[in-house]
């Protein structure tokens, strides 16, 4: 006999569609599992290979749990917004709503006749209101909470104006101190503005990666090589309004937390390095001739006395100011040439050394001699200020740039002997401190004190915590996102109410940035708040919705929130 295969599977598919096979309750008689799958793109070429080669293996273990006796949930649903789904439509002039839900019909096809045993009652879709409207709702807590530092975990932003109300704010590195009378003077605008520097979800100025052609914002592993990864296009740094996520408030929990987590050591590690602790001190360098000062944070104050040149990150928001007529064409290439390198690739590329003097100088903090200011690609604008001190003797970058460029290569700590600083740096944190005024025959450690000590003392900076984690970029340029529930009366950004979402996608006629630059959603003309405000043009990323889809597996009809705490409890 043949062995009729198709025959055989879709009698059986009808059998465990009509049966709910699958299908899995909140049973408490059983113990239970959860067995989770990265949900997928539904793109136009259907399945690939990738997709199977998972699916499959966790498949297999969710059936050998269901035989164990385990109650197991095992859904699967579709991350549908995105760039992919908006280019063919561009391309196309088909809406991708339709070809998001063709394509998801197709992927669920193929998944059926891989036999796979997926809960499909608890299937979720990121484009569809009824799941958006929580990720808009996430988006609404995050803005109206922010960081205390004093217990360590976010709050009420209604609590921090209480706060300001009742004892005012004694400043930090971003916000001057304002007294409680001045706070309660303070326009609606003002106060906006001033809360912008706390919001878990805010939005400021922030260099990006822009890319003209497809009209949008990239995250860093969207660009490859100065263009952008799909499509190929030029991608340049860019400064722009930016609604963005303050990871960097919780860089100390999720760096201290580690210790707490089952991971392999060499993840732990990975991430530790990710998150980038270092102690160190901010100090001001004031520049000669002009009434700003360049701030730098570094980990060696150690070696404050071996510093021969200041190098600034291009994009620095001083460059245009300080640079001399004499160097002005030159500098601005540089600067140009560099917005089209991203982050990572700057970092990377170590073995090339470019930079571009500015002809302006600062004054040494301690012992007032000039010291020439030069910008390089190696610095970057989003990390610490974006300007570091250059101590060649005593740091391999410094060090490579200064012999490129003929810069003196001052020692300041004592190397082991033989040392040749014509050859390279000795980067080493132990030794003693020469050629080094007050600090003169200190150990590292003690002069790293001794050093903040005096920055301190002499109002030049003070001691601090760095970490190369970085606040995440959350605006899209695009039309297929989540629409960011704010909208902006009189020039200030306000949230929906809660009752109001969700705030429904609205049809446009084309899917391109608009002819003066603004994101699609800006040709919605009709699309306005009480018919009157503006809402916000930019969209969520791709990751908003599929940073939590997980959780409403676990209660996905639910309507009055993303999923019942009796639920989240139970899985």
């Amino acid at each position: 006999m043949d062995y009729n295969f198709r025959e055989i599977e879709a009698k059986w598919h009808k059998n465990w569609e009509a049966e709910k096979a699958y299908r899995v309750e909140n049973d408490f008689s059983k113990p239970k599992y959860y067995v989770l799958d990265m949900f997928p793109y539904p793109s136009g070429a259907g399945l690939h290979v990738g997709h199977p080669l998972g699916y499959i293996a966790s498949d297999i273990f969710a059936r050998f749990k269901r035989l164990s006796g385990f109650n197991v949930l095992h859904p699967m649903g579709f991350d549908s917004f995105g760039l992919p789904a908006e280019q063919y439509a561009i391309q196309t002039g088909q809406h991708p709503k339709i070809t998001s839900e063709i394509n998801s019909k197709r992927y669920r096809e193929q998944l059926d006749k891989i036999c796979l045993s997926f809960d499909w009652s608890r299937q979720v879709d990121t484009t569809d209101p009824k799941y958006y409207k929580w990720t808009q709702w996430i988006f609404l807590q995050l803005f109206k909470s922010w960081y205390n530092t004093k217990t360590d975990k976010a709050e009420p932003i209604e609590e921090l104006i209480a706060s300001f109300e009742s004892n005012g704010f004694a400043g930090n590195d971003d916000i001057k101190a304002f007294t409680k009378e001045q706070w309660k003077a303070f326009s609606e605008k003002e106060k906006s503005d001033t809360l912008m520097h706390f919001r878990l979800a805010y939005l400021d100025e922030a260099m990006v990666n822009w890319c003209p052609k497809l009209g949008t914002v990239l995250a860093n592993d969207e660009v490859k090589d100065g263009v952008s990864e799909r499509g190929g296009y030029p991608v340049e740094r860019k400064k722009m309004p930016q609604w963005s996520m303050r990871m960097t408030a919780y860089a100390g929990r999720l760096l201290n937390d580690l210790n707490n987590i089952d991971w392999p050591d060499s993840i732990k590690e990975a991430q530790r390095n990710w998150i980038g602790r270092s102690e160190g001190s901010s100090l001001r360098f004031k520049l000669d001739g002009h009434e700003e000062s360049i701030e730098v944070f570094t980990t060696r104050p150690d070696t404050v006395f071996g510093v021969t040149f200041v190098t600034l990150a291009p994009e620095h928001e001083l460059v245009n100011k300080i640079t001399t007529a004499d160097r002005k064409v030159a500098v601005e290439a540089y600067a140009n040439a560099a917005k089209n390198k991203s982050e990572r690739e700057r970092q990377a590329d170590v073995k090339k050394v470019t930079g571009e003097f500015t002809g302006a100088y600062v004054l040494h903090p301690f012992t007032g001699k000039k010291v020439p200011v030069w910008i390089g690609d190696y610095v970057l604008s989003g990390y610490g200020t974006g300007a570091v001190m250059a101590v060649p003797a005593h740091d391999s970058r410094d060090f490579a740039f200064a012999k490129h460029f003929g810069l003196p290569i001052p020692q300041v700590i004592e190397a082991p002997a033989g040392w040749d600083f014509s050859k390279e740096s000795f980067d080493g944190k132990e030794g003693k401190c020469i050629n080094s005024d007050f600090l003169n025959g200190l150990d590292v450690k003690d002069a790293v004190k001794r050093a903040i000590a005096e920055i301190e003392k002499q109002g030049l900076g003070k001691g601090k915590v760095n970490f190369r984690l970085r606040d995440a970029a959350f605006g899209r340029q695009r039309y297929w996102g989540e629409p960011i529930p704010i909208y902006y009366k009189d020039g200030i950004p306000t949230p929906l109410n809660e009752s109001e979402l969700p705030l429904v996608l609205p049809e446009i006629d084309k899917f391109q940035p608009t002819e003066t630059g603004d994101p699609p959603l800006a040709r919605a003309q009709d699309w306005k708040h009480q018919g009157k405000y503006n809402y916000e043009h930019t969209t969520m990323p791709g990751w908003a919705g599929s940073s939590w889809y997980y959780l409403r597996y676990m209660d996905p009809n639910n309507d009055k929130e993303f999923a019942s705490k009796d639920a989240i409890k139970y899985w």
